[in-house]
């Protein structure tokens, strides 16, 4: 039963229903904000091979800078309400990247301060 399933097993049934419809572009907003580390490092790592698979769009919307790091190709930063493109940051991190040690790899230091310095 529906109600008898874990937060993370929920996002992962919703990610599946998405992606049962074929959309050109998927748009996810907070989608791992209410889970625990653990489960939402699994749904990381479910999303970047899921994403390997089908290299589907996807417009991601977190307010952790290394799950947007790890996850993306590119980040953009915002201003303030009326909301604007404050900057713009291509991700040169190679893929496939390790979720559990993202911050090790090269250049994840500069371009974390670079993001962190724009919010």
């Amino acid at each position: 039963f529906p109600h008898e399933l874990s937060g993370g097993m929920r996002k992962r049934a919703s990610i599946i229903r998405t992606l049962a419809y074929d959309p050109p572009v998927i748009l996810m907003d907070e989608p791992f904000g209410a889970l625990d580390a653990e489960s939402r490092m699994h749904l990381q790592v479910d999303l970047l091979r899921l994403w390997e698979t089908g290299r589907k769009t996807i417009l991601f919307v977190t307010h952790d800078l290394t799950e947007a790091i790890a996850l993306g190709d590119r980040t953009l930063t915002l201003t303030k309400s009326p909301a604007r493109i404050r900057g713009e940051h291509p991700i040169d991190i190679p893929r496939p990247r390790c979720i559990d040690s993202i911050v090790t790899a090269p250049g994840f230091p500069s371009l974390f301060g670079r993001i962190r310095a724009e919010v």
